[in-house]
């Protein structure tokens, strides 16, 4: 069948090369001139499933004050006038709970878990290279009490499976040879040894290569206008210059999803938190990290890519504002820095921001269960896009197939906000 994809991300780009390879004539659409141009452009490069957890737990608002407090914190919240922000903060306070949070985590490990094998069987069949490697995550711990919660973390790693470590000083050097440089700063760490990381930008556009071969038809610098209806169908969506038809239609726009969603009365909880990421130059290979270092304290994510340092992090919840401030800059200078201070050159480091699409309670909403019978979603992936971005293609290709996929998507679907 014909397929139209809306959105060239990471997520849009695997749902377009598994729809091409389960035989569909798929094409893709997307404003900007080329694929992962947004969000997947300068992502902290992880590929983390075991650490696929929804951010709203059992106390985290008391944290969100103790974050936002903080000189170099993780969180901001800038409010405004948007009801779509209260509401989605609100959800989100709902699931702050440990049967909500246990149920959310349980709908986002096997996505994540298929979505790293897909990756990998992926990598054997076409031979993709993107600046990957599979060292592992090592989640730093500063302090002692940082170190002795890992006890909870840990429980929920034995429930699903998760293979981990748990590292005094000497193992996390022995993981991660750099920070011998600075022993005294950390307590200890959680490694995470089926982690790998990976540059999602290469991956992405070398993706896109690959699925023009296979016949994928790509519509880039194509703003869409709106989505047509007809009763119960997609019947086409428009452009600035044409109307495109097709039988299929795969909403992949990211956080950008709900504003075409709206205007046909579908509605979905995704709102964008804002991050940001540095990209400094190597200039010491044994000063830098070979892998993913998370800085535990100011939830910093720390990735080798090839010769570049990636650092990700912070949550600013201000709408789709893409101001880039300095001061959430001078966080991600100071974990890099205080770690890896040898490692890279930041006064080099180039600075970027964008937009991860949360839902309230962390798991993506992938599939159909909409009011459209030919409408399909696959957005909502937060921080995890990148993780979860081949399993998520490969569920839906399978869905919109008519097949099983290969893992329970059910509960990823619209159909559990009601």
């Amino acid at each position: 069948m014909k397929v139209l994809v809306l959105g060239s991300g990471v997520v849009g780009v695997t749902s377009a090369w598994y729809l091409a390879q389960a035989g569909h004539e798929v094409t893709v659409i997307d404003r900007q001139p080329g694929p992962a141009r947004e969000t997947s452009f300068a992502n902290a490069g992880e590929i983390s499933p075991g650490y696929s957890s929804p951010w709203a737990g059992p106390g985290v608002p008391v944290k969100a004050i103790k974050w936002m407090l903080m000189h170099f914190g993780p969180l901001v919240v800038r409010p405004k006038f948007d009801p779509y922000m209260a509401l989605w903060l609100a959800k989100m306070l709902r699931n702050c709970t440990s049967m909500r949070y246990a149920r959310n985590k349980a709908r986002m490990v096997p996505i994540a878990e298929y979505s790293r094998d897909s990756l990998k069987a992926l990598r054997a069949e076409v031979g993709i290279s993107y600046d990957e490697r599979m060292q592992g995550t090592l989640q730093l711990f500063r302090t002692q009490k940082q170190y002795d919660g890992s006890a909870g973390d840990i429980e929920v790693l034995k429930h699903f499976g998760v293979p981990y470590e748990l590292l005094d000083p000497n193992g996390c050097i022995k993981a991660e040879p750099a920070l011998a440089h600075v022993k005294g700063k950390f307590t200890g760490g959680l490694r995470l040894p089926n982690d790998e990381t990976g540059d999602c930008q290469m991956f992405t556009e070398k993706l896109a290569a690959l699925c023009a071969e296979a016949g994928v038809k790509f519509r880039f610098n194509t703003t869409i206008t709106s989505i047509n209806t007809s009763t119960s169908r997609i019947a086409s969506v428009s452009t600035e210059t044409e109307e495109l038809t097709a039988d299929a239609y795969v909403v992949a726009f990211g956080s950008y999803s709900p504003f075409l969603l709206r205007r046909i009365g579908v509605y979905i909880p995704v709102y964008p938190v804002k991050g940001y990421s540095i990209t400094v130059p190597i200039t010491n290979e044994d000063a830098a990290p070979v892998s993913t270092v998370m800085d535990e304290t100011y939830k910093v994510a720390i990735t080798r890519l090839g010769d570049r340092i990636r650092a990700g992090g912070t949550a600013e919840i201000s709408g789709y504002d893409l101001t880039l401030r300095e001061k959430r800059q001078a966080t991600l200078m100071h974990s890099v820095g205080d770690l890896f201070p040898k490692g890279g050159d930041l006064a080099e480091a180039s600075f970027w921001t964008g937009l991860r699409p949360m839902t309230p309670d962390g798991p993506p909403i992938i599939g159909g269960g909409t009011r459209y019978s030919n409408l399909y979603l696959n957005t909502g992936h937060g921080t995890l896009g990148w993780t979860m971005s081949c399993g998520s293609g490969r569920v839906l290709a399978d869905i919109i197939s008519g097949k099983s996929p290969d893992v329970d998507a059910s509960p990823l679907n619209i159909s559990r906000y009601g």
